[in-house]
């Protein structure tokens, strides 16, 4: 049986962070992921925005946390070839309720270290965003609000962790512990490990997992359900900013923004439901967000949705994080981390090394992450990429051969996507799949005959 210093249960974007953390700071690690691959649940479906946490609970362990991750972020990015679109957001107010609501958030944002806020009036919106509807009331700006790609962002993490001894077992859903005097044996469905300090960062199933662990879970977790509507790219011209809605005490609302790739996004909703595992999406909802949508871009009305897709937030009882050390157990809680979760993780897996005492290290190795960002020098323009296997997002053998064979290499297809856009165009993979197949043939322990999950 393997013996390591901490084992982190569940590879979202919170597990691989910690995993880099802790293998950075000289921990011998082992990342246990229940599915075929990293981000396979929570971490899969989100707006992927960097936030500053201007509307983030003031003096909470959140905001601490996402102030944290923003900083470390774009502090690395560019050594980790990660892209950072600083495009900014604009809070939009579109009736007295929401006027009257914002001087409130605009004195929340100064309060929380979010000074560079900039109130804008009506006509100021319109010329920094021309297609706006002008119905539009008033609003402010948060420039330093970005976008990312989410899940490079995670693979970075996690190839940096591997890089730096750190092991990930896959396919290896905990079944049973037992704290054994200063140790802890896990059971999974992938063997047994034995470490001396167990992260609970399983998001979706955090609960369950504080269960197996403890007897008891101290926390309730509570899917909450986001539906996106996706355009095809040339509406990504119609926005140049984050458009946000002036958020209620649930949601942050419905965001419509770029993305990286070029796309333009609608969404999300927040419902709540009991299912951990079926994000399924409802034409209804979807003719909603394309209503939605177009009241604030009214030319989105021409444009055509390419795809759609929704993800679950771990919700709890309570709005904060569920953050819990007990050092005398050799137990550390990271639940509740709902949709800022990608802009605090590498803020949260700081905050959890420094509960453990660790002392900070240097990390020695620093991934070169493929560049998917639209506007960048991709792949496809530079030689020897063996061509192009995906036309819609352009993706090449080259790219597909390389997330193969990284140190976390993708073990099915919705891990590929993943980690090269392949199948996420226009097409949604109707030109590529045949060829996708023979070139993954035997490399999958998911292989694509099941499908792809992470269709509706």
């Amino acid at each position: 049986m393997a013996g390591y210093d901490v084992a982190i249960v569940g590879a979202g974007i919170v597990g691989c962070a910690l995993a880099r953390r802790f293998a950075i700071d000289g921990a011998r690690v082992v990342l246990l992921e229940k599915a075929h691959d990293v981000l396979d649940g929570a971490s899969k479906g989100n707006s992927a925005i960097l936030h500053t946490g201007f509307d983030a609970p003031a003096n909470s362990l959140e905001l601490d946390c996402i102030k944290a991750g923003y900083a470390e972020y774009v502090e690395i990015h560019r050594r980790m070839n990660l892209p950072l679109d600083r495009c900014g957001a604009l809070v939009l107010a579109w009736n007295d309720e929401q006027v009257a609501a914002l001087p409130g958030l605009m004195a929340q944002a100064r309060e929380n270290g979010v000074e560079d806020i900039q109130p804008m009036d009506r006509a100021s919106l319109l010329r920094a965003e021309p297609q706006l509807a002008h119905r539009v009331r008033a609003g402010f700006r948060v420039p330093r609000e970005a976008l990312i790609d989410p899940w490079s962002a995670a693979h970075a993490y996690l190839y940096q962790a591997v890089q730096h001894g750190a092991e990930l077992r896959c396919r290896a859903a905990l079944t049973a512990a037992d704290r054994l005097g200063e140790r802890w044996r896990l059971d999974t469905t992938a063997g047994a490990v034995e470490a001396g300090l167990v992260i609970n960062a399983a998001g979706l199933w955090g609960d369950h997992v504080e269960r197996i662990l403890t007897g008891e879970s101290w926390f309730q977790i509570r899917p909450r359900k986001g539906q996106f509507v996706v355009y095809d790219k040339p509406a990504a011209a119609l926005a140049r900013h984050i458009l946000l809605p002036v958020p209620s005490k649930i949601t942050k609302g419905v965001v419509v923004c770029r993305t990286v790739f070029g796309n333009l996004i609608v969404g999300p909703t927040a419902e709540e439901q009991d299912s951990r595992e079926v994000a399924s999406l409802d034409s209804q909802t979807m003719r909603d967000l394309q209503k939605t949508g177009e009241t604030i871009l009214p030319a989105l009305a021409g444009h055509e949705v390419t795809a759609a897709y929704a993800g679950l937030r771990p919700a709890t009882e309570e709005k904060g994080y569920r953050i819990r050390a007990d050092l005398s157990r050799g137990l550390v809680t990271v639940g509740g981390i709902r949709s800022t979760g990608l802009s605090a993780a590498l803020g949260i897996a700081r905050h959890v090394a420094d509960l453990v005492g660790l002392r900070a290290g240097e990390a020695q190795h620093w991934p070169h992450m493929p560049m998917l960002a639209q506007e960048a020098q991709r792949d496809f323009l530079q030689p020897g990429n063996g061509g192009i296997a995906c036309h819609c997002e352009l993706v090449t053998r080259r790219e597909i051969e390389a997330a193969m064979s990284a140190p976390a290499p993708a073990n099915s297809l919705a891990g590929l996507k993943r980690r090269t856009r392949v199948t996420m165009g226009r097409c949604q993979g109707f030109g590529c799949t045949a060829e996708l197949s023979r070139m993954t043939e035997g490399r999958f322990t998911q292989p694509m005959t099941r499908g792809d999950p992470d269709a509706d």
